[in-house]
């Protein structure tokens, strides 16, 4: 997703992207709301980060999860700090370390004091929002416990299936340089996450605004020196309703799947995109539709799916690997062979 959608977004309060629809109709008010309101609000915080912030509002919008990939000292937290006060949402966050266990962040069951009846404590998974940093130094058995709160938003303990919060989404952030001390995401989780997001160094001038605003701050934090406004109570569900209502036509369904097909058969690649990538192709593209202002899919829409959606499933070759071929290099030459669907 690009910088500018999200500037375009929110160029008449009224609108999406800007004229595009009309205010007679404006068939996503609920969701150009959120997009203005949100411009506003995280912008106070966040200097720049424009197509992260975009990508991490489509992924509360799909209901999916988000792995942010990028060095330290980015932002990549407080993005995610700062959109669980914007949304209004519970928040919790996990520092991943090689000793942490299932327990940890599952919950689990203790034995009330003075009584022989034991009790369940619920763990920081049991929330909204749930952080988890830098989640590859987390041990296998561990990353193995998010697996069905992630797909079925639920928690299994004792026999006992225990229910997530409607709103439970994972964001999780890993550091793309070390790798010492680290245990690689298997490929059934990485499936698990709606899109990886790249984050990305500010700008100079971005750069140089994030230092101002350090200089002039209380020193509590950017975060609660700016006092952002919560949404509207209802306006998120609502949002999210709009964007489900997204209509597709039939010659975009197959556009998706071709996508989503010819990546198995790539020459550069060992691994290419599953029926629950192709689906999530589907959901993303919905979102970028809301954001430029469509009650309908375009092709361009799911060309700014791919990449984000499809770039943590795909596995390079090794010959491909020393090449200098990367995920979104093969990706957007996958996209250039396919034939867009005309309409």
């Amino acid at each position: 997703m690009s910088h500018e959608s999200i500037e375009d977004a929110n160029q008449q309060p009224g609108s999406a992207s800007g004229a595009r629809t009309s205010p007679a109709q404006q068939p996503l008010q609920a969701t150009s709301q959120l997009i203005a309101h949100a411009r506003v609000e995280l912008g106070r915080v966040i200097a720049g980060q424009g197509g992260p912030i975009e990508e991490v509002l489509i992924a509360v919008l799909c209901q999916g999860h988000a792995l942010l990939e990028g060095v330290p000292g980015i932002a990549k937290t407080l993005i995610v700090k700062a959109l669980g006060r914007l949304l209004g949402l519970g928040f919790q966050r996990v520092q991943a370390t090689p000793d942490l266990m299932p327990a940890d962040i599952l919950g689990t069951t203790i034995l009330r004091a003075g009584t022989e009846s034991f009790s369940f404590h619920a763990g920081p998974v049991f929330t909204d929002l749930l952080l988890v940093d830098e989640i590859n130094r987390m041990p296998p058995r561990t990353q193995a416990a998010l697996l069905e709160c992630m797909e079925e938003r639920q928690v299994t303990t004792d026999g006992v299936r225990r229910p997530l919060p409607a709103w439970f989404t994972v964001f999780a952030t890993q550091n793309p340089v070390d790798f010492e001390g680290t245990y690689p995401l298997p490929e059934a989780q990485l499936d698990r996450f709606l899109m990886k997001i790249r984050v990305a160094y500010p700008t100079e001038r971005e750069e140089l605004q994030i230092l101002e605003r350090h200089h002039g701050g209380s020193g509590a934090g950017l975060l609660e020196d700016a006092s952002i406004t919560p949404i509207p109570a209802d306006l998120l569900a609502r949002a999210r309703s709009e964007v489900r209502s997204i209509r597709i036509e039939p010659e975009l369904y197959t556009y998706i799947l071709s996508l989503a097909r010819r990546t198995r058969e790539w020459p550069t690649l060992l691994l290419g995109a599953s029926p629950r990538a192709a689906l999530s192709i589907m959901r993303v593209a919905q979102a970028a539709a809301a954001f430029d202002g469509r009650d309908y899919l375009v092709p361009d829409d799911v060309k700014r799916a791919v990449q984000p959606v499809l770039r943590h499933r795909m596995m390079l070759k090794p010959e491909a690997e020393l090449e200098g071929f990367d995920a979104d290099r093969v990706l957007a030459d996958v996209i250039a062979a396919v034939p867009v669907p005309r309409q």
